[in-house]
C-alpha cells in the first residue's frame, strides 16, 4: 500500500492507503476524499481532479504530458506544481505523497 495525504483548501487532512497502480484520483474517489470531482472518470478529459503536488514529490511524479497540459489550462488557480491526479499512478516511490486541493475544481 502507498500512503497518500490529501489536504483540502481549508487545511482538512485525509490520509489514506492506496494500491500501487491506481491513480491518485482513483484512490481519492475510492476513499471518499472530498474535493476531487473526477467528472470524466480519469480519462484526462477535464480538469476536475486538479491537485498541487508537494515539492518533495514533484520529481517523483513525473512531468505532465501534452494532453494533461492542455487540460490543466482549464484548471482554476493553476500553479507550477499543478497536476491532474488521474495522471499520477501510485508506486512505492510515492509512498507518503502529499497533494493539496484547490478551493474549486475546473
Amino acid at each position: 500500500m502507498v500512503k497518500v495525504t490529501y489536504i483540502e483548501h481549508d487545511g482538512t487532512t485525509h490520509e489514506v492507503d492506496g494500491e500501487e497502480g491506481l491513480t491518485v484520483m482513483e484512490t481519492a474517489v475510492k476513499n471518499n476524499v472530498p474535493g476531487i470531482d473526477a467528472d470524466c472518470g480519469g480519462a484526462c478529459a477535464c480538469a476536475t481532479c486538479h491537485v498541487y503536488v508537494d515539492e518533495a514529490f514533484r520529481g517523483k511524479t513525473g512531468e505532465a504530458g501534452p494532453m494533461e497540459e492542455s487540460m490543466l489550462d482549464f484548471a482554476s488557480e493553476r500553479e507550477e506544481n499543478s497536476r491532474l491526479s488521474c495522471q499520477i499512478k501510485l508506486s512505492a516511490a510515492l509512498d507518503g505523497l502529499i497533494v493539496r486541493l484547490p478551493e474549486f475544481q475546473g
